[in-house]
């Protein structure tokens, strides 16, 4: 099969697809619908992608477009997810999805909750979920491109976040990524300026 990596170099990933026969083409840039990439591709899988994948792209792959996400959908869809687990101490986790026209919205293939460890960082507890979110792709990858993988939509409302949204505690890393994740818990559900 062709197939279509969309975001980082993940090596793991990659070297697990082309093991299996596949051709893998990694691609982080902005994709269209008319871009020369998606020529004979059979799966495309965002994982870390930085770009929105418009409407026209997702219908030209016909439900053969998936994510991996680290974080539990429907909570923390969007930007920054293991950031804003520990901000607003909502469940930590990962999750497989269908991309569809909403921004981590799409049908659940997968999803396993993840234990994170009292003296983590956002960097050890980023890891842990990136490890954990592989290791179930390459569990159940063979059942999702045989289409023997089920699906269920999400429950909830869940939450949303955008790049920009942690601007206003960015101050709180004061360690940048290796920042304790238990200096984190919370700090986004107490309101700013407050003298809690």
């Amino acid at each position: 099969m062709r197939l279509l990596l969309l975001g980082p170099d993940r090596p793991v990933l990659a070297s697990f697809l082309k093991e299996l026969g596949n051709d893998v083409i990694t691609f982080s840039g902005k994709l269209t619908d008319d871009h020369s990439l998606l020529e004979g591709v059979d799966w495309a899988i965002s994982y870390g992608y930085g770009h929105i994948i418009k409407p026209n792209v997702i219908s030209r792959l016909q439900g053969r477009i998936i994510n991996l996400h680290i974080s539990l959908l429907p909570w923390n869809r969007g930007a920054d997810p293991n950031l804003w687990s520990f901000l607003e101490d909502t469940p930590k986790g990962v999750t497989i999805h269908f991309i569809d026209s909403g921004i981590d919205t799409g049908q659940i293939l997968a999803q396993e909750e993840v234990e994170m460890e009292c003296d983590d960082t956002l960097s050890t507890s980023y890891q842990r979920l990136t490890n954990k979110i592989e290791l179930l792709f390459m569990e159940i990858w063979t059942d999702i491109c045989t289409g023997k993988c089920k699906c269920v939509p999400q429950v909830g409302d869940g939450t949303s976040h955008r790049r920009k949204d942690k601007k206003k505690y960015m101050h709180l890393l004061t360690e940048k990524w290796d920042t304790k994740t238990s200096d984190l818990i919370g700090k986004a559900l107490v309101p700013v300026g407050s003298s809690e």
